[in-house]
């Protein structure tokens, strides 16, 4: 195996632990810190907005100066200074600025990170899972290295563990050979004229009922794990089994994804998320929510899957990058804005536990939504 995919799998490690340390632990750290429920979820959702509104811009600055690698050095290189300030900060302004900065220079990075991956693997001849799947290994194992870590030595510890693969990932970077941009922008007109067809504005109805409670669950498991009871490590111990979950799934995906067969596979997963997040409410301790992490393999991943293969299956050609964006402007951006807000007012007046089931019950209207979805699939067919 060649030298620059060894030092892209080893980036990828690092890069991924960088995310999960991040992405895992920024709610329990501002839990820590005293900010409520609601505090939190007005840092990530103002971060989610600053994400969606910098990722065109960083792409806008690669493209001008035709490099990724330089591009993203520079970010990282911000990001790794403005982490560990982050980690080891106190004060509701303080706080609020480094995530912000955090979301504008380090979140942006995710689709230089991937295009790396992806035309390096092309280029070295080696599949994008061969090397893509060592980010999926750092994030799984991060997480429950920062868990426990952190509930031995204290969570602002964080700071210090991010300085330190912070620094290896920007001095992997450095190593790696350098790719053209290949992004292309879209058109508004396109944009417009997409979503003049009934089918595909139901199916991202479909998309956003279940990606708001899967982004609730993503940024409140930590703090609601911490609210019955549990401990940093057991956050830890939840984030490495949702990963490891993920990654299987992932690997078997091709054997359960079958052409035709997406909306049933939306459906189902619609429904394993309703039951996901009832059993979460009703657990009887942290260490069953943790394990309850299993079945994220089982949801987001047969979901995102099905959701990708369906839409591929419903637009034309020149309209796949535009139906790609939406679908991840939805699930990772609007989602996370909206889930963030409103999660963390419900987090704060009436529980966790009925956050999960708010969160059961917009699964249950994405099923049934899918079921509509379902039954006009023959009548629709070839109209888009």
């Amino acid at each position: 195996m060649s030298a620059v995919i060894q030092i892209l799998r080893a980036y990828d490690y690092f890069y991924f632990s960088l995310l999960a340390m991040f992405i895992s632990f920024l709610p329990v750290y501002l839990s820590a810190q005293g900010f409520s429920a609601t505090q939190i979820g007005a840092v990530i959702g103002t971060g989610a907005f600053i994400g969606i509104l910098s990722q065109p811009l960083w792409g806008f600055i690669s493209d001008k100066g035709k490099t990724i690698k330089k591009v993203l050095i520079l970010m990282l290189a911000i990001s790794v200074v403005v982490g560990t300030l982050l980690f080891r900060s106190s004060g509701f302004f303080t706080l609020y600025l480094l995530a912000g900065l955090m979301y504008f220079f380090y979140l942006p990075t995710d689709p230089l990170t991937e295009s790396l991956n992806y035309q390096l693997a092309q280029k070295e001849k080696v599949s994008f899972g061969a090397v893509r799947t060592f980010g999926a290994i750092g994030y799984a194992t991060t997480s429950l290295m920062a868990g426990y870590i952190a509930s031995a030595f204290g969570i602002t510890i964080l700071g210090w563990m991010y300085l330190a693969f912070g620094l290896l990932t920007v001095l992997l970077a450095w190593r790696l050979p350098d790719v053209p941009t290949v992004s292309k922008p879209v058109a508004f007109s396109s944009l417009a004229a997409f979503f003049k067809h009934s089918r595909a504005v139901r199916f991202f109805i479909v998309v956003l009922l279940m990606a708001l409670p899967h982004r609730m669950n993503d940024i409140f498991l930590g703090v609601y794990i911490q609210s019955i009871g549990g401990t940093t490590g057991q956050v830890g111990l939840a984030w490495f089994i949702s990963a490891a979950s993920e990654a299987l799934f992932f690997a078997w995906s091709a054997r359960f994804l079958r052409s035709g067969r997406e909306l049933n596979l939306i459906i189902i997963a619609a429904g394993l998320y309703a039951l996901r997040y009832i059993a979460t409410a009703l657990a009887p301790g942290p260490e069953w929510v943790a394990f309850l992490q299993l079945l994220q393999g089982v949801t987001f991943v047969i979901f995102y899957t099905a959701a990708i293969q369906y839409l591929y299956g419903i637009i034309p050609e020149e309209w796949k990058s535009t139906g790609q964006m939406v679908l991840a402007v939805l699930f990772f951006g609007v989602s996370g804005i909206v889930g963030s807000f409103v999660g963390g007012w419900i987090f704060d007046t009436f529980g966790g536990a009925s956050l999960y089931n708010v969160m059961a019950v917009l699964s249950v209207i994405g099923l049934i939504a899918g079921g509509v979805m379902f039954r006009k699939k023959g009548v629709e067919a070839g109209q888009i």
